[in-house]
């Protein structure tokens, strides 16, 4: 959302942050006495009413009824975490937790990120989601070639995250099983710690050093690569039946964006991906809205933040929490924030 805000007074942006907060416990359009209570300021109803009304006209707020009260637009929610949110700091218990959870005996990156979403999911009582890294992040540590009917052979790509890539390719002619093993020796000797997404270029390189006996197992090894479906980031999407008990999501329209998306997250992944990318910092970010690309569904926010390993520095993928725009996120960005940290440290030693 790029938008440009309003400036607001100091008044305006507190009993912005006042209507936020009271809208985001109730779930109720909130009212000016209602935000004289919770402010306690020396101020009446109709001056909060006045600000109230003011911050409308600017986009802020939105009145659902005539004689109800006003709740939170997309561009006030955005403004809020913006400007005006402060993250709370986890408790060591809750920190402590997170670190058990994420330290258990796990050997890949698909355990340690299906756990993480469903960490996720009970802390925050909303949808956790974590996705698998990307594939420049992963580097291949065995390839093995497995013979299936004549002409078919079955390849498996075991990356330093411990996740296995299956693909199943048909050769032109019948492959004896010497030439199969020595196909597989070659694969491992050109391709061990080459990253997933180049190693057709790779292979492609060694057809320029090789004019012997040679050359023609490496064109048969691009061959049977050329087959091989590329490996698709996957997203593991835990907890949606949380979203189901929230009021937002009571109508049919609403619960059947629920499952669009846990039917295809595609949409979602890629607007967080772009605004990861598009952050100097690379840290948290938050989808409110329109943002968040669900299908024409305006009633989804997301946090998100990325895990980095240790030794490339630079986002390998990310988990988040996706719930309803009313969500605390005061509270749920520090532990997205923490728990990316986490997951960084633990995929960090499964690539070491």
């Amino acid at each position: 959302m790029n938008t440009k805000f309003p400036p607001l007074s100091e008044r305006e942006q507190t009993v912005l942050k006042a209507v936020v907060h009271i809208y985001i416990t109730t779930a109720e359009p909130v009212g000016s006495r209602t935000v004289v209570k919770r402010l306690g300021l020396n101020l009446s109803p109709a001056t909060i009413r006045n600000v109230m009304s003011d911050l409308e006209e600017m986009g802020y707020l939105t009145q659902v009824h005539t004689s109800s009260g006003r709740v939170p637009t997309d561009i006030g929610y955005k403004y809020y975490v913006n400007y005006l949110m402060k993250v709370q700091e986890l408790t060591l218990a809750e920190r402590e937790h997170i670190k058990k959870e994420l330290t258990k005996k796990m050997d890949t990156a698909d355990q340690i990120l299906r756990q993480t979403s469903h960490l996720l999911a009970l802390a925050s009582h909303q949808a956790g989601l974590a996705e698998l890294p990307a594939e420049n992040a992963a580097v291949i540590r065995r390839i093995e070639l497995v013979p299936l009917l004549e002409r078919q052979v079955a390849i498996l790509i075991v990356d330093s995250f411990g996740c296995v890539h299956t693909s199943s390719v048909v050769l032109d002619n019948t492959v004896s099983p010497q030439l199969l093993e020595s196909l597989s020796k070659f694969l491992n000797e050109s391709l061990y710690n080459v990253s997933i997404d180049n190693i057709h270029s790779t292979v492609r390189d060694s057809l320029k050093k090789f004019f012997d006996e040679r050359r023609k197992l490496v064109e048969l090894a691009l061959k049977i690569l050329t087959q091989v479906e590329p490996p698709t980031n996957q997203m593991f999407l835990d907890g949606t039946n949380n979203l189901f008990d929230q009021p937002e999501f009571q109508e049919p329209t609403k619960v059947r964006s629920i499952i669009g998306i846990m039917e295809d997250p595609s949409p979602l992944v890629k607007a967080l991906r772009e605004s990861l990318a598009n952050l100097e910092s690379q840290q948290r970010t938050v989808l409110i809205g329109s943002e968040t690309m669900m299908n024409n569904i305006n009633e989804f926010g997301v946090i998100a933040s990325p895990y980095r390993l240790e030794e490339k520095g630079y986002p390998a993928g990310f988990i988040g929490i996706l719930g309803p725009k009313r969500m605390p996120y005061e509270r749920l960005s520090s532990i997205v924030d923490y728990t990316a940290g986490m997951v960084g440290k633990m995929l960090s030693r499964l690539w070491r």
